[in-house]
């Protein structure tokens, strides 16, 4: 939390330093501005005060500026008793583009509305009044019934935009960048049909009273009244729409996040069986279930492949063939993998534990999320370059029953496969904030000098990889430190 704040906290302030200068160099930047910008505590806050000075491609408005119908706008807005049509004839530009009555009330119109939704004030008001009021609507797409079958749950579906859970917001952003859902931001008063009441809604009302608007059948009143509806709609609502679905998603992606992270600490630190000959089964039906064993230190001793499953059934054969290694090699726990047929393998042990009472087999399912990554990664063929990836899984499943720290930490985190939505969320906040989980684990542990790889190494605060390298290599050859 504190990394994060510190980073927030940074990142605001070299925000805020740019802003400053951006607007000194255009020479608007008053004392009471500028005191304003040093007390924004958020970024949102801001980027709302610097919205009027932001370098912007050039707008409808700016090229009514630059024709003279600025006097024209403020004018309107300050005596509505003024006719709105009459007024504009002196400012008929035709050169500028502006030949009748009706161009330069538009273009006066287009002034008022970057007037009136560039205030930081209104727009901080009004993001906390559609936080209150705004709920997320999703739709179906029409036509894509039964093709998007399995979002249905949102096919006609509103929620509190503050109160969505996260795996919830994420679904429907899933939904709608697929193609099935359209979803928007409503106020709560224009989705029941009995309360919306004719005239202009509860953000548009806030507009109004900011600048003085009111309906008192002057001249300009309704013109002023439509320019404040066309704000909100076109300027203000898509602007502050699109802000919060993004802080939505955002909350939901830390929300994802951290669920996985805490799933991944409970994995890591699930506890180690300790220094015991261990026998990993990766199972599998038509290609066999893979067997390694390893000794107390996690070296690999000796495999096999069995076949006791559909198509050969090879049960007696398999039986004996566990009993038999085991025996050789003195095992005492049997790890195997929750994959694919792993039940009927889980039988299989029962069934030697039953018929070689003597051997003494304790036997433990364990999670094999991510061993097929290991199996397939350089670490894994740099260890075992002669053996075949398959029975690479059993030999990680093995070593993740004797000590699930120090094998897990071989594989990204995120192949470990413990969270929801996880190729929705931004893949490096989740790198990041996974590598801090192992990282906090492992130090936590901490680890044993003499039997711990590179990779458990390398998350030692303090080392990195090649120093991690160097203290093994180092004891690969001049044996254990002391």
């Amino acid at each position: 939390n504190l990394e994060e704040r510190l980073t927030y906290l940074r990142d605001l302030e070299d925000r805020r330093v740019a802003v400053l200068a951006s607007i000194e160099e255009q020479g608007k930047l008053t004392p009471e501005l500028k005191a304003e910008i040093e007390d924004a505590e958020t970024k949102q806050r801001l980027e709302d005060l610097y919205l009027p000075y932001k370098q912007k491609r050039r707008t409808k408005a700016q090229i009514a500026r630059e024709a003279g119908i600025e006097p024209l706008a403020l004018s309107l807005l300050e005596d509505p008793s003024l006719t709105p049509e009459t007024e504009a004839e002196n400012f008929i530009n035709a050169d500028a583009g502006f030949a009748d009555t009706k161009a330069v009330l538009d273009g006066a119109r287009q002034i008022l509305m970057e007037k009136f939704a560039e205030d930081a004030e209104l727009l901080g008001q009004l993001r906390e009044y559609l936080k209150e009021h705004g709920l997320l609507r999703s739709t179906v797409v029409e036509g894509k019934e039964s093709e998007g079958a399995k979002f249905r749950d949102w096919f006609d579906f509103a929620e509190s935009i503050v109160d969505m859970p996260s795996h919830r917001a994420l679904a429907l952003l899933r939904g709608r960048n697929e193609g099935f859902l359209s979803v928007s931001l409503v106020l709560d008063s224009e989705l029941d049909e009995e309360a919306v009441k004719p005239g202009p809604n509860a953000c548009e009302q806030r507009i109004a009273a900011r600048f003085g608007i009111r309906s008192q059948n002057r001249p300009a009143d309704k013109w002023l009244a439509d320019s404040v509806r066309w704000t909100w709609k076109v300027k203000v609502y898509t602007h502050l729409e699109l802000e919060l679905v993004n802080e939505l998603r955002e909350r939901a992606e830390e929300e994802a996040i951290r669920i996985f992270g805490k799933n991944l600490k409970d994995l890591l630190l699930a506890a180690p069986a300790g220094q015991h000959v261990t026998m990993g089964i990766d199972p599998g039906i038509r290609t066999g279930c893979k067997l390694a064993v390893v000794d107390a230190t996690g070296k690999l001793l000796d495999t096999a492949t069995i076949y006791p499953h559909e198509p050969r059934c090879d049960w007696d054969g398999s039986l004996s063939t566990i009993a038999r290694m085991a025996a050789k090699h003195g095992v005492t726990l049997v790890a195997i993998g929750n994959g694919t047929a792993s039940r009927e393998t889980d039988k299989l042990v029962q069934d030697v534990m039953k018929r070689y009472p003597e051997g003494r087999l304790t036997k433990i399912v364990v999670s094999e999320a991510g061993a097929s990554v290991y199996s397939a990664s350089e670490l894994a063929a740099k260890e075992f370059p002669d053996l075949d990836v398959s029975i690479r899984g059993a030999v990680s499943i093995a070593r993740r029953l004797q000590d699930p720290l120090a094998e897990l930490v071989k594989i990204e985190p995120k192949s470990i496969g413990v969270g929801q939505y996880q190729h929705d969320v931004s893949q490096t906040k989740l790198a990041r904030n996974l590598d801090a989980v192992v990282e906090d684990c492992v130090n936590a542990v901490g680890v044993d000098v003499n039997t711990a790889s590179v990779p458990l190494l390398t998350r030692i605060s303090g080392l990195n990889g090649s120093l991690a390298s160097n203290i093994v290599s180092y004891r690969d050859s001049h044996g254990a430190f002391r």
